[in-house]
Formats: structure tokens, sequence, C-alpha cells
């Protein structure tokens, strides 16, 4: 305070020499008598300038830096202060006692507000109201009714002494109990509500929740799973004496009805036994059970409810998880989309929700980074997902490109290409075809980069003119680009790769060559909706198409082999088994179908019809079990179990050319 004192300094006080009331004093008759109309006329400057600062508060510093002069005397005092510090247990130099520090001197701070108005108000009320008002949240229900009691029969006595004041205190006891009583019932259910929500939200009750909902569908599922996996299926070791009495008499009348239904058989084929036939030619033939389809499951949901399911795809490292993109072809109907990826553990509810502004065509997963999905929708727009990541926003997007397409992408495959090219080529790219007859090739970097494989030009047409007809006139086409439905990239050689168009044709085209078609296939009447390379017989690639044809085809011939035609619906998907040479599968408007070429060329070998109001829309074969996923029009993807399949599991190369090659020549 001293030293404040001392720097703070009065302009014209003692302390300051060079001002002084005696410089500034000057009489008024010597002011009169010295200025003239020529000094008053005259031109002064006055030059205005800065007070010296006046210091308020000055609060010196604590901390000094390491290059002062009293650097090394303060970090001296500092050690010497921390080993008292450890040293002051038992050390005499160390005694606790309290102090008083000393307080500022007091300020005054004036401020302005509104007037404060001040009014009296008076209740009347009875000792009795303010010991019930006091008491108010100690009393319970049944206590209120008896002090509600009390308190009308002593109002009645006091109503011979005020009967005003009674009936006033009356009425103001009921206001403040209930004013009370609602005010407490407030602050609880708030309370409550606060701390319900802190539980729902919480961390560690998220994660329960997650591990119970898996123990509870593995619960519920594990027959089917058991199924699927091809595992044993587990008898449940809580079902009581009376229930497994119950179980174990059904299987006892089953196995009696089999018994005696083979009993019956074997005696009918006795009766057809000729004696007069030796032995060895009178052997009856074994009645083998038929290759079915049986349904263990669907993948459905509220949110898919009336979407297409337009595309399927396994991930390449987990096996358990599916990503299904559903959709609307229909032009005039267009819906968003929704790309939905779901685990076996959970077939209820999928694990990740994509929503897309519009229907989605195309998915597929990536093989150098598992956690990336492509999604490609119907207005031409590539999206790249993080599966990982809870965040449904794309990690990039087409849109930035100013190569997007300009069509439905209606399909995407993930590519890596082989060692004969180029090291910069080595990478995986993300390959697309779409309506406006671009087949692209996507570099996944920071943002979508693209170049064009190939444009598909449309074919000329081939009419001829008859001998006395006049010439055609040349067709204008409104694009001389056909629309691209579907590709396949050879499986030993990635270099070449299947287009198929709208107009019904298929290209065999070269990643090195993008002006003109190795091949073209002319077969189908209507737009080609799939091609698939067989993968073990790689000369051999089937083909369906709207014309409600299904068609083998060799690499060297341009007319198909086979034609396969069960129904007259649009066959929309198909796809060779993973582990046959021989077999594929197709879905057309109205059934699920199972051919196998070893067995048949003709009729397929299994037939699934489903709901006459649904159509199915696409297949996929499992990768490591027996089963069979199928979309369709409502949204759902059913898991099949194919049972009973004999078929031959042969995976030699000429193994399909040989079994068809009789048919060849007939």
């Amino acid at each position: 305070m001293e030293s404040m004192l001392d720097e703070t300094v009065e302009p014209g006080s003692q302390g300051d020499p060079a001002v002084s009331l005696s410089d500034v004093q000057v009489r008024p008759e010597e002011i009169k008598e010295q200025l003239t109309e020529e000094d008053l006329d005259r031109r002064v400057d006055i030059y205005l300038t800065e007070t010296e600062t006046i210091w308020m508060l000055d609060m010196p510093s604590v901390v000094a830096s390491v290059e002062s002069e009293d650097a090394g005397r303060i970090l001296e005092r500092n050690k010497i202060y921390v080993d008292i510090c450890k040293n002051r247990p038992g050390n005499d130099r160390f005694a606790e006692k309290m102090m008083q520090t000393i307080n500022g001197a007091a300020k005054n701070k004036e401020v302005q507000c509104d007037k404060i108005v001040m009014e009296d108000k008076g209740v009347v009320v009875t000792s009795w109201d303010l010991y019930d008002s006091f008491n108010v949240s100690e009393i319970e229900p049944a206590s209120k009714g008896e002090a509600t009691n009390g308190k009308s029969s002593m109002s009645h006595t006091t109503k011979k002494h005020d009967q005003t004041a009674s009936v006033t205190s009356a009425r103001g006891n009921i206001t403040s109990v209930t004013t009370l009583e609602s005010a407490a019932l407030a602050r609880t259910h708030k309370k409550e509500e606060n701390r319900l929500e802190a539980i729902l939200t919480s961390e560690k009750f998220q994660q329960d929740l997650f591990f119970m909902e898996r123990v509870l569908m593995e619960n519920i599922f594990q027959p089917k799973l058991a199924a699927y996996r091809q595992f044993p299926v587990l008898i449940d070791p809580s079902v009581t004496s009376d229930n497994a009495g119950t179980v174990v008499a059904v299987k006892e009348a089953k196995q009696e009805e089999h018994d005696k239904g083979k009993k019956d058989k074997e005696e009918q084929k006795e009766a057809l036994i000729d004696p007069s036939i030796p032995s060895d030619l009178n052997k009856p033939v074994e009645e083998t059970v038929p290759p079915s389809l049986e349904q263990l499951w669907s993948y459905t949901c509220d949110l898919t409810q009336g979407l297409n399911v337009s595309s399927m795809a396994w991930n390449k490292v987990n096996p358990d998880l599916l990503a299904v993109g559903y959709g609307a072809f229909d032009f005039k109907e267009q819906k968003k989309g929704l790309a939905c990826c779901w685990s076996l553990k959970n077939p209820m509810w999928p694990e990740r929700i994509f929503q897309c502004e519009h229907g989605v065509t195309a998915l597929d997963f990536s093989m150098a980074s598992p956690n990336l999905l492509a999604v490609g929708t119907y207005s031409g727009t590539i999206t790249i997902h993080n599966v990982q990541s809870s965040t449904t926003t794309a990690i990039l997007n087409s849109r930035d490109s100013s190569e997007s397409h300009t069509g439905p992408v209606w399909q995407l495959k993930w590519l890596e290409q082989d060692g004969n090219t180029a090291e910069d080529d080595k990478r995986e790219r993300l390959i697309s075809v779409s309506a406006d007859g671009r087949l692209t090739k996507w570099l996944v970097q920071k943002e979508l980069d693209c170049t064009d494989l190939m444009k598909i030009k449309r074919a000329g047409s081939e009419k001829k003119n008859l001998p006395r007809e006049k010439e055609r006139k040349s067709v204008v086409l409104i694009s001389r680009q056909a629309a691209g439905m579907c590709f396949d990239f050879h499986p030993k050689d990635t270099n070449f790769y299947l287009a198929g168009t709208e107009e019904g044709l298929i290209h065999k085209c070269s990643c090195s060559y993008d002006q003109q078609f190795l091949e073209t296939y002319k077969g189908h009447k209507g737009p080609v909706y799939k091609v698939a390379w067989n993968p073990f017989s790689t000369d051999m690639f089937l083909s369906c198409s709207a014309d409600w044809s299904i068609k083998l085809w060799h690499q060297n011939s341009q007319t198909p082999i086979l034609t396969f035609s069960s129904t007259t619906t649009v066959v929309h998907d198909i796809m060779w088994s993973p582990k046959s040479v021989f077999i594929f599968a197709a879905v057309n408007e109205s059934r699920v179908e199972i051919w196998d070429l070893s067995v048949s060329i003709l009729d397929p070998m299994i037939t699934h019809s489903g709901n006459p109001e649904v159509k199915f829309t696409s297949v996929l074969f499992a990768k490591n079990t027996d089963c069979l996923l199928v979309g369709d029009s409502r949204g759902e993807v059913s898991v099949f179990e194919l049972q009973n399949l004999a078929a031959s599991s042969s995976t030699k190369v000429d193994a399909l050319y040989d079994v068809i090659s009789p048919a060849l020549t007939t």
C-alpha cells in the first residue's frame, strides 16, 4: 500500500515541482492591461498532450525468468522450501499456528437499478395451519384424512369466535398443502426421469444390452444356425420330465409310422418279384429322397418392408457378414434406398444401416480393405462407406467427380489386377457399369477418380433387304452408346471380361483395348441381366435375360451351347455353385430353381415357388455351407438349406464339357 501511495501522485501536489498554483495564478488587472486588439486577433496554437499514467493496482509477478539475475537465488529458496516440506514431520523448525491476513480497504460501488416496490400482504392462519404446513412432507395419505377431519371439527369450534377467519384459514390451508404436494411430486418425477435417462444412455448399459441381445438371438435361432453351419442340433436341457415324455412319445409314434410304411413298401416290392428271374436281377431299387429347399429364416425388418432386394454381397473376410441393397426397379415409383449389413448373430435387425437418397442398385465389399463397402444407386452416384465406423455418412462420394455416371449403376465389383500389369495398376480398383453405356474403373484415393474401360457402342441393324424391296432408310439413334447391364471378369485372367447390354448382346472385351470388342455373342432377345463365368470350367459362362431364358456359352462360339427355358417369366439373376462345376441357381419372378447339368439339362433339379404376389429378384450361394440366399420384392432375404443334394462335386476343367457333349451331338 505504501508503494502504491508513493507511486500514485496527484497532479499539482508537492511531489510535482513543475506544476504549482503560483505559476497559474495571474491577476485579472494584469491580463486586461497586457492584452491589446492585436493580441486578441493573433492566432494562438494550443497543443494537447497525454497525461502521465496513473497506476491504480500493481501486483508484482511471482514468476521469474530463468535468465534473470535473481534466478539462482529463487531456485535455491524453492529447493530449501521443498526440503523443509519433506522433512517437516518431527522437525523443530516447523510449527503449525494460525495467522491473520491483512484485509484490504473496503470500497464503495454505486449501481443504478429500478425502484424496488414493496407491498404488505397479510393472511389469517391458526397454529394448526402452521404445524400442518411445516410437516406436510411427513404426513401419510391415511393421516391426511384424519388431519382433515380434525381440522373440520376444530374449525366448527372456532366458528363461535370468528367464522370469517376460520373459513379463510381452511381455504389457505388446502391451497398451501396442494401446492407443496404438487411441487414435491414434480421434483421427484423429474429426478426419476433424469436418473433413468442417465442409465439408458450409459455406455455400460448399452454394452450389456448388446450382449443380452446376442444371447437371446443365439437361444432363439440355435437349431437353425446349427443347420446352417451343418452342426448337430442340441437338445434344450431345461425341458421338464412331462415335456420330455411327450417329446419321446411323439418320436416313438413317428418312428412306428415310418417303420410301418417301410414294411408296407417292402411287401409291395416282394409281391413284384418274379421267381423265374434270377436273384441277382431281382434286387429291388432303393428309394432315394429327392433334394429340396428348406427355409431356415429371413433377414427382414420394418425398414426394409416394401423395398426390392436389388443386390447381395458377402464380406471377403467375415463370412457371417452380409450386405444387402434395397431399392425400386420401377422408374415411376422410385423410393429412398437402403444398404444394410446383416450378421448371422442377429437375423432380426441389421448391424449397420446406410440411408441413401435414391434406390440402391448394386453393392460389393472390398478385398484389400474388407471394412469398405461400395454402394451404387439409381441416380448414378457411387458412395464408399466404412462399416467399422458407427457413423452412417459416406467417406467418399462420386458426386464430387466430374466423370460421375449419368444413369443407374447396375453392378459394382472390386477387382485386383493380375501381376502382368504395371506396378501402378496392381492396386485394387472398383469397376462399375451403368445405363449411360460406360464401364468405368474407379481408383479410391482421397477422392474417387475414374477412367473408362469401355464405352459400349450400339450395334447396327443387320436386316437385309428383300430382292424387290427398296432400300431401307437409316435409323437415327438417340444415343450411340448402349446401356450396360452387367459384367464379369475372367476368373483366371482379369484382363478379359464380359459385358451384357440392354440390346441383348454380350461383348467380350479387353482392359488393354477400349475401342473395339473382341467378340460379340448374339442369342438373347431382351436385356441381359447377368453374366457369370464358370469358376472351374473357365471357358464356359452363363447368361440370363428378360426373354425368359438362360443360356450356356463357350467363349470360342458366338452361338449358345444350351438354352434353359423352364418358365415364361423374366430371369433376374443366376449364380454358379462354388462347390460344383455342374450346379447353378437361378431366380425368376415366380420361383427359385437349382439346376444340376450332370442330372438333367432339360428340367431343374429343385424348384421352389413363393407367394404369387412376391417376385424373386436376386440369388446368392453361401460360402462355406450348402445354403442359398434369395431376395424378393418385399424386402426379405430368405435363407434356404439345400437338403439331400447328392450331385457330383467334380471341379475338373473339362467335366462340364464332357457332360454336355452328348447333348450337342444329338
